[in-house]
C-alpha cells in the first residue's frame, strides 16, 4: 500500500492567490490499495469563513488507464470525522482515515471518477481544525476541485460533492461554494450520507446521553468553536471544563478516531461537560449558526442517505434536515433510507443509489453494482460502463 507520510511546510506568510490555486503536489504513483489510482498529496489555497487566505492539504486520485474522451468526472470526497489533530489528516493515511472511506473511494474509482479529497482547514496545516464550521469545510471541498484541474487537465468539467457524516454536512455547504470553481467547471449535484446536523443540540445532548464515547464529538466541537474566534485561537479547556475534564479532553483531542478511546472509559458525561445555563445556550447557538447545513436552500440536485439504525446521526434529525431543504422552488431532493443500517453501514448500503444518482446528473455510467447487505464495510462490485 502506498506510503503517504508526507507533510508540507506551508509558506509563512502565505502569498496571496485565488482560492483553488495549487501550491504544491507530490506524486506517490499508483496506489494498489485504491484500485491502482495515481495518488497525489496536494496543498492548495482556500479561504475560511472570515475570508482569510489559508492553505489546505488533501489527496487527488486519478483512475488507472486512459481517461474517457471528455475526461474523468470528479467527485470531491468530504470525509467523516477522523479527529482534530494534525496526525488525523486523511491525506497522511493509506486508507484516507478509515477503511470504510477507502472502500467507498474504490467504488467511485471503479465507476470512472477521479477523486479530490480535502483534509479540511487545520488538519495537517497550521492552526486548529475548524471542526464542523460549514463555510470552511465547504470552501475547501470546492477549492480542491480547482486545484485538481491544475494538476491534471484530463478531468471533465462536471464535479460532485459527496460526503459522509461530518463530510455530509461539508458536502451540503459545498453546494453554496460551488460557484467558486472557475472556468467551465460545473457542480452537477451533491450527495450527503448521514450528514451531521443539529449542532445547537450537540453539547447538551452529549452531556445528557451518559454515553462516554460521544464525548469525542463534543470535545472536537469545542475545538471548532474556539477556532471561529478572531485569530483562530486554541480552546482554553482548563478554564472551560475544569482541570480533570480538561485533562481527559486534551488526551481525546490529541488522538485520532478509534472505535473506543481508552481515555473515555468509565467517565461521566455530565462531569466532563460542566457547561450550563446561558453559557451552554450561547455556545450551542453559535455552533448551530455556523454548522447547521439546512439553514439555507441548496440550489443543486441533492441526494440524502440515512441509515435507520444510526446512533451517531439520529434518523429523526436527518428527516428534519430533508424537510428544511425541501423548500418551495428548490431542486428536487432525493431521500433514501436504509432500515437497519448503522452510521458507517449506510456507505455500503447506499453506494449503488449514489452512483445512479451521479450518473443521472452528468456523471459516469457504472456497470454492475451490488450494495453491501450488512456489516461496516462496503461489499460492492462496480464496473465501468461504456462511454463513461
Amino acid at each position: 500500500m502506498t506510503r503517504v507520510n508526507h507533510t508540507y511546510q506551508v509558506p509563512a506568510p502565505l502569498p496571496a492567490a485565488e482560492p483553488g490555486t495549487l501550491i504544491a503536489a507530490t506524486d506517490h504513483g499508483p496506489d494498489a490499495g485504491l484500485e491502482g489510482a495515481r495518488r497525489y498529496t496536494v496543498l492548495y489555497h482556500s479561504t475560511n469563513a472570515r475570508g482569510a487566505n489559508i492553505a489546505v492539504s488533501g489527496t487527488v486520485l486519478l483512475p488507472s488507464g486512459p481517461p474517457p474522451r471528455r475526461g474523468w468526472p470528479v467527485v470531491s470526497w468530504a470525509h467523516g470525522t477522523t479527529g482534530v489533530a494534525d496526525a488525523c489528516a486523511p491525506s497522511q493515511s493509506p486508507n484516507l482515515g478509515l477503511d470504510v472511506f477507502a472502500q467507498e473511494l474504490r467504488a467511485l474509482l471503479r465507476a470512472g471518477y477521479a477523486v479530490a479529497a480535502s483534509d479540511y482547514p487545520g488538519l495537517g496545516t497550521p492552526g486548529p481544525h475548524t471542526y464542523l464550521v460549514g463555510a470552511d469545510e465547504g470552501n475547501a471541498v470546492a477549492d480542491i476541485v480547482t486545484a485538481a484541474h491544475q494538476l491534471a487537465p484530463v478531468l471533465a468539467p462536471v464535479w460532485f460533492a459527496v460526503g459522509h457524516s461530518q463530510g455530509g454536512q461539508a458536502a451540503l455547504f459545498a453546494a453554496h461554494a460551488g460557484r467558486r470553481t472557475t472556468g467551465a467547471q460545473r457542480l452537477g449535484a451533491v450527495a450527503a450520507l448521514a450528514p451531521a446536523s443539529h449542532l445547537e443540540a450537540m453539547l447538551a445532548g452529549v452531556k445528557a446521553s451518559h454515553v462516554p464515547s460521544e464525548l469525542s464529538f463534543a470535545f472536537y466541537s469545542l475545538v471548532g468553536l474556539a477556532a471561529t474566534e478572531p485569530g483562530g485561537r486554541a480552546v482554553d479547556l482548563r478554564s472551560l471544563l475544569g482541570p480533570s475534564a480538561a485533562a481527559t479532553a486534551s488526551r481525546v483531542i490529541a488522538d485520532c478516531v478509534t472505535d473506543s478511546d481508552p481515555a473515555l472509559e468509565g467517565v461521566n458525561t455530565e462531569e466532563m461537560l460542566p457547561l450550563q445555563g446561558d453559557q451552554l445556550r450561547r455556545m450551542s447557538a453559535r455552533m448551530g449558526a455556523y454548522g447547521d447545513p439546512d439553514r439555507a436552500a441548496v440550489t443543486v440536485p441533492t441526494l440524502v442517505a440515512q441509515g435507520g439504525a444510526d446512533e451517531d446521526v439520529p434518523p429523526a434529525w436527518t428527516d428534519e434536515v430533508v424537510a428544511h431543504l425541501r423548500r418551495p422552488g428548490s431542486p428536487a431532493l432525493v431521500y433514501r433510507t436504509y432500515p437497519g443500517a448503522g452510521h458507517n453501514q449506510v456507505l455500503g448500503r447506499s453506494v449503488c443509489d449514489l452512483l445512479a444518482f451521479l450518473q443521472a446528473h452528468g456523471g459516469a455510467r457504472p456497470g454492475t453494482c451490488v450494495p453491501a447487505a450488512g456489516g461496516s464495510g462496503i461489499g460492492v462490485d462496480v464496473g465501468v460502463g461504456a462511454g463513461g
